[in-house]
């Protein structure tokens, strides 16, 4: 979450036009962003990428400024990873690796399982693997995630977002990455998004389309089915968000390789916290897959 120092373009993909900041050329890589977060945290890394050979791209993502609202208000996972495989291919591309933090991990999971042809290898940060997420959630797990649920009201939740200059925000970001000092620089972009109450809803409305798509037969398999690409898993060791034990017995869900890297000294933003010792970990996986 920093000050932009990129310049956004926009490129058309799965029927929306999608802001992104860009850097570099070579192999793609896609970085997707999670929640309260925008494409703005991922300057560091798109840098780093750019000086190590690749072509990475960054998307606000779906109903996230300056990216446009979608009109028919679609926000399932499933329309997600539609939206990064679409923009695969908008970039002239065939293939890509995807790189995803929270929502983008959980659209970076379900979009290499979409369809794996064109996903050499996806990073994941902060998120294990959905099946692991979703079907096997520890006690403590529940009552870290309660905000999901407190989510689903309409109306009452956008209104806490929003108040008191985003305390709640705010608090929330400290929770979940409890050692981190952000400031206002470091706030500024969220603070620009989340001033406009559509854009808030957008954020919102991820986790109100989830229990929608666990419903359907296609979302509940795609978000549950083991993962056909070579995977990377980072978390944060003292994140507040997703604790530990989630990250924990989950190797049966990956297929083509995996490994689990704990960040030490960061929480649920490691990126954001540690981007030298982030990019250090995506360049080393991306190199030996590339």
């Amino acid at each position: 979450m920093m000050s932009p120092a990129f310049t956004p373009h926009w490129i058309r993909a799965n029927g929306l036009d999608l802001a992104c900041l860009e850097a570099g050329s070579g192999p793609l890589v896609l970085c997707l962003h999670g929640f309260p977060d925008t494409a703005w945290s991922f300057q560091p890394l798109l840098t780093a990428l750019a000086d190590a050979g690749f072509r990475a791209v960054a998307p606000f993502m779906r109903g996230y400024a300056p990216t446009s609202l979608p009109a028919d208000g679609d926000y399932r996972t499933t329309t997600l990873a539609r939206d990064a495989l679409a923009l695969i291919q908008a970039c002239g591309e065939q293939r890509a690796f995807i790189v995803g933090h929270d929502w983008g991990a959980a659209t970076a999971y379900v979009a290499a399982t979409l369809q794996p042809q064109r996903v050499r290898g996806i990073v994941t940060a902060a998120v294990p693997h959905l099946r692991r997420f979703l079907l096997r959630p520890t006690p403590m797990q529940l009552y870290r995630s309660r905000y999901m649920g407190f989510f689903q009201l309409r109306g009452v939740s956008e209104q806490r977002v929003a108040a008191d200059n985003f305390a709640w925000l705010r608090a929330l970001i400290r929770r979940w990455s409890p050692d981190w000092d952000f400031g206002e620089p470091e706030f500024a972009p969220l603070a620009g998004n989340f001033s406009d109450p559509a854009r808030v809803t957008a954020a919102l409305s991820y986790y109100r389309a989830l229990p929608a798509t666990l419903a359907s037969r296609e979302g509940l398999t795609l978000l549950t089915r083991r993962l056909p690409v070579p995977a990377r898993v980072i978390r944060g060791a003292d994140d507040g968000c997703i604790g530990a034990g989630m990250f924990e017995r989950q190797a049966h869900c990956f297929d083509a390789g995996y490994e689990l890297i704990t960040m030490k000294g960061a929480g649920h933003f490691m990126h954001c916290e540690k981007p030298e010792l982030f990019a250090a970990s995506v360049l080393e996986f991306l190199d030996r897959n590339a």
